[in-house]
C-alpha cells in the first residue's frame, strides 16, 4: 500500500509476500525512502551499485575443485549441489532456491539456449550465490525479510539471479537512475517486478550514487544539531556598504541596517595605498576613531602567531570516522556562556568554513582535523578581545596588516568574516602576495605600493616618509626587481643546490659570486644557491709541492681551513648539548624555545640569518642526511653541533649575502683518521647553509661513513699519496712551480 510496507516483518504482511519494485524517478520522499532502505539492506541484506562482477578465474577454479564441472537440468541435482556448496542453508531454503534456479534455467532452455549456455549460467549463479549473496540466503524464510538494493541498469543474468532470490524470499528494490528502458528490454511485461509511480518525481541527476545520497541524508540529519543555536540570526556581509573601505568600517553598527534578524559586518582587503605621504596617518586616525567609539579592536602585524603547544593541548578532540562526526564533537570547544545566540553563530561559522575546506582536492580527514584544531586555537585566543561584553548589534574589528601568508591564516580570515566582526586586510606592499580567496571578500586596489610593516596603533609607531624617501624606494624597486641586479641583503630565504662539476671547473667557480654560477635563481623571494660539495682524491702527477700551492690558491677571505681530522668530537666541550633534548621534542624543533633560551648563541645575528640557520637545522634532521637520525639519538647531536658553530663560521654567516660570494670550507685529510659524526654533521650543515665545502684527501680514503646517502662529488685528480704533512701555509707560495717539462715545451 505504501513504501513503508517494505519494513514490515513477514508475519505482519497481509498475504505474507515479498516485494520487488523498480524506482525510476527521484523526489525528496523517495530520497529519504532509498536512504532508509539502504540502511536496512546494510544491516541484513546486500547492496549492489553498478553491477555484479563476473566470477574471477580464482572463483571458478575453487568451484571446480569443490563441485566439479557436472551439470544436470533437474531440481534434485541442483538441490544436492546447493547442499554441498552452501551447507548452511536449511532444507526449505535450499528447496526454494533450487526450484527458482531450475525455473530460470528451464525458461532459458525453452527459449532455445544450448546446454553449454545453461551450464555456464548455472555456474555463474552458484558463484554469485556463494561470493555475493551467501550472507542472506541462510536468512530466507525468517520474519525479518532480507533485502537486496540494486542501483544501476540491471543486466540479463543479474535479473535472473535476483528474481531467483526474490522467489526464494528476499525483498528487492531496483533503483534505476538511467530510467526503465534497459529493464523493459529484459522484462517487457513487468512480470518480475513492478514500477513504483513517483508523484512529482524528476529524473535522477547524472552524478547520482547511493553513497552521495546517503551523505546528503546524513548531513540533513546532523545539520539541525550543528546549527540549531544560530537560528533566527542571519549574516549581512558588505551588502550594506558603499565600497569606501575604512569609512564603511567606521559606520556605527547600530545604523548599518534596521532588520533585527540580521547582523551587519564588513569584509575588505585593501591592496596598495592611495597616497604614500598621508597613508600611515590615515590609518592612525582610523584606529583612534575605532577606539573612541569603544569598538573592540584586534591588530595583527604580519603572520598571525601560530598556536602554541599549550593552546593545541587545550583543544578537546577524538578519533572521527567522518566530517559530521568531527564537527559535532569539536564544536564543544567553542563556548560563550553569556550569549547562546553568539555561541550558535561561532559554531555555525566554524562548521561552514571547515565544510568548505573539506571540498578542497586531496584533503584527508586527518589533515582537516589539524586545520580545525589550529582554527579553534585562534578562535579561543581572540574571542575574548573581539566579544568582550558583547550584545547585538556590536561588531568588533580584526585588522590584519599584511596579506595572508598561508592557508591557515586565510581560513581564519574566512571564519571571522562569518561572525559579527569587521575584517580588514591591509596589503600596502604590492610585492607581497595575499593567498586569501573568498567570494564574500570586497577588494579595493590602488596602484601605489608602500612598505609599511606595522599598523600605527600609537604615536611612537607612526613613521611618515618624505616625498624624496618614497621616490628613492620606487627607484630601488625599478632597479632591483627582475633586472638581474640585487641590492645588499635583498633576500631572506635560500636553498642550497649541489653543483655537479668537472674538477677543473671548481677553481673557476670558487671565487665567483653565486649569481654568476649555473642554476642560480630567485623565485618567490627564495634564492637557489648553487654550491660545491666535493672531495678531491689523490695528488696530480704526485707533485706534492704544487698540490699545496693549488690548495692555498683557494684560500680566499671567505674561506675557513681545517688541517686534519677530527675537527669536532663527541668529547669536545659543547654547552648546547645539555639543552638538545629540550630544543627538539616529539620530532619537532622548538624554535621559539630555542630563540628565547638564555644560552641561545645566535641572538646577535640579523633576524633573517637566525631563521635561515633554524630552517636548515630542521632540513638536516628532516631529510635524515646523517646516519642514526631518529634511530639512536643522532638528531640531538645534530642540534647541539648546529647551535654551537665556531665563531669564524658565525661571522661569515652574518656577512653572507645570498647573491654574492658565499663562505667556504676547505678540509684537508692526510691520515687514516676518519671524519667523526660531529664533523659529518658540521660540514653537511654548512653546505645546507650555503657554504662551498671542499675536501682534499691525498690518500683517497673513504670519508662518507656517517652519511646516509652520497652527498658529495668525488674527483680523482691523481695518484694516492700517503703520510703527507700539512705545511705552514705562510711558507707556501701562491704561484705554482714550473717543471722542467713546462720550461722545455713552454707550457704555462
Amino acid at each position: 500500500m505504501n513504501l513503508d510496507d517494505f519494513f514490515i516483518e513477514m508475519s505482519k504482511r497481509g498475504e505474507k509476500r515479498v516485494y520487488f519494485y523498480r524506482i525510476n524517478q527521484l523526489s525528496d520522499e523517495i530520497g529519504r525512502f532509498i536512504y532508509k532502505y539502504y540502511e536496512a539492506a546494510r544491516r541484513s541484506g546486500v547492496i549492489i551499485e553498478g553491477g555484479i562482477a563476473n566470477p574471477t578465474e580464482g572463483n571458478l577454479a575453487y568451484y571446480s575443485e569443490i563441485m566439479g564441472m557436472d551439470f544436470q537440468l533437474n531440481v534434485g541435482f541442483i538441490s544436492a549441489s546447493l547442499n554441498r556448496w552452501l551447507p548452511r542453508l536449511g532444507i526449505h531454503q535450499r528447496e526454494n532456491i533450487a526450484r527458482a534456479v531450475y525455473d530460470r534455467l528451464d525458461g532459458m532452455r525453452r527459449a532455445g539456449k544450448t546446454e553449454n549456455m545453461l551450464k555456464n549460467a548455472y555456474i555463474k549463479f552458484m558463484c554469485w550465490l556463494y561470493y555475493k549473496f551467501e550472507r542472506i540466503v541462510n536468512r530466507l524464510g525468517q520474519d525479518q525479510v532480507p533485502k537486496i538494493l540494486y542501483c544501476g541498469s540491471i543486466r540479463s543474468y543479474e535479473l535472473m539471479l535476483i528474481s531467483i532470490l526474490s522467489d526464494a524470499g528476499c525483498d528487492v528494490l531496483l533503483v534505476q537512475p538511467a530510467g526503465d528502458g534497459a529493464y523493459r528490454k529484459l522484462d517487457p511485461g513487468s512480470e518480475q517486478s513492478l514500477e513504483y509511480p513517483v508523484p512529482g518525481g524528476k529524473e535522477f541527476p547524472q552524478d547520482f550514487s547511493l553513497r552521495q545520497l546517503c551523505r546528503e541524508a546524513e548531513k540533513a540529519e546532523h545539520k539541525s544539531e550543528i546549527f540549531k543555536e544560530a537560528e533566527g540570526l542571519v549574516r549581512c556581509t558588505n551588502a550594506w556598504t558603499e565600497g569606501k573601505g575604512l569609512p564603511d568600517i567606521l559606520t556605527a553598527p547600530a545604523v548599518r541596517g534596521d532588520r533585527q534578524d540580521l547582523y551587519y559586518n564588513c569584509y575588505c582587503r585593501i591592496s596598495g595605498v592611495p597616497d604614500k605621504l598621508t597613508y600611515a596617518n590615515e590609518l592612525y586616525q582610523f584606529y583612534l576613531s575605532l577606539k573612541n567609539e569603544k569598538r573592540q579592536v584586534v591588530v595583527v602585524n604580519g603572520a598571525i602567531p601560530k598556536p602554541t603547544p599549550d593552546e593545541i593541548m587545550r583543544v578537546r578532540r577524538g578519533n572521527y570516522g567522518d566530517l559530521d562526526q568531527m564537527l559535532l564533537d569539536l564544536q564543544g570547544n567553542i563556548q560563550y556562556p553569556a550569549s547562546q545566540k553568539l555561541r550558535g553563530l561561532l559554531v555555525k561559522a566554524f562548521a561552514e568554513v571547515i565544510t568548505e575546506e573539506s571540498k578542497e582536492p586531496g584533503v584527508s580527514l586527518n589533515r582537516l582535523l589539524n586545520k580545525a584544531v589550529y582554527l579553534l586555537c585562534w578562535i579561543k585566543r581572540y574571542q575574548g578581545e573581539l566579544f568582550r561584553n558583547w550584545k547585538l548589534p556590536e561588531t568588533g574589528c580584526f585588522i590584519h596588516m599584511g596579506g595572508c601568508g598561508d592557508a591557515g591564516e586565510a581560513l581564519f580570515m574566512r571564519y571571522l568574516a562569518r561572525i559579527p566582526v569587521d575584517v580588514l586586510i591591509l596589503c600596502p606592499n604590492l610585492n607581497e602576495r595575499c593567498c586569501l580567496k573568498d567570494p564574500l571578500l570586497y577588494e579595493m586596489n590602488h596602484q601605489t605600493s608602500m612598505v609599511l610593516n606595522k599598523f600605527p596603533e600609537q604615536d611612537g609607531q607612526l613613521r611618515i616618509g618624505t616625498a624624496a624617501y618614497h621616490a628613492e624606494r620606487e627607484l630601488d624597486t625599478l632597479m632591483y626587481q627582475d633586472s638581474g641586479m640585487f641590492r645588499d641583503q635583498q633576500f631572506a630565504k635560500a636553498n642550497s643546490i649541489m653543483l655537479q662539476t668537472m674538477d677543473r671547473e671548481i677553481k673557476i667557480l670558487w671565487n665567483n659570486d653565486l649569481k654568476f654560477r649555473p642554476n642560480f635563481s630567485t623565485v618567490d623571494g627564495v634564492v637557489s644557491l648553487p654550491v660545491i660539495f666535493a672531495k678531491m682524491s689523490g695528488v696530480k702527477d704526485r707533485d706534492v709541492e704544487n698540490y699545496w700551492i693549488s690548495i692555498k690558491q683557494l684560500m680566499t677571505p671567505e674561506t675557513m681551513v681545517i688541517d686534519g681530522a677530527p675537527f669536532l668530537t663527541a668529547a669536545a666541550p659543547n654547552p648546547m648539548k645539555m639543552y638538545a633534548a629540550e630544543f627538539f621534542k616529539n620530532g619537532k624543533l622548538k624554535r621559539s624555545k630555542i630563540k628565547s633560551h638564555p644560552s641561545y648563541p645566535y641572538s646577535f645575528l640579523r633576524e633573517e640569518m637566525q631563521e635561515h640557520i633554524l630552517d636548515k637545522l630542521e632540513a638536516l634532521i628532516g631529510q635524515k642526511l646523517i646516519k642514526g637520525t631518529f634511530e639512536n639519538g643522532m638528531e640531538y647531536s645534530i642540534v647541539s653541533v648546529a647551535l654551537n658553530l665556531p665563531k669564524e663560521a658565525v661571522r661569515l654567516l652574518q656577512q653572507f649575502d645570498f647573491t654574492k660570494k658565499n663562505p667556504k670550507l676547505i678540509y684537508i685529510m692526510t691520515s687514516e683518521v676518519l671524519l667523526s659524526a660531529e664533523d659529518s654533521i658540521y660540514v653537511t650543515f654548512l653546505n645546507l647553509l650555503g657554504f662551498d665545502v671542499l675536501f682534499f684527501v691525498p690518500t683517497g680514503y673513504n670519508i662518507e661513513n656517517h652519511f646516509n646517502k652520497r652527498l658529495m662529488e668525488e674527483h680523482q685528480i691523481g695518484d694516492y699519496v700517503y703520510d703527507l704533512q700539512v705545511p705552514d701555509w705562510a711558507s707556501v707560495p701562491l704561484t705554482a712551480r714550473r717543471s722542467w717539462r713546462d720550461i722545455i715545451f713552454k707550457r704555462g
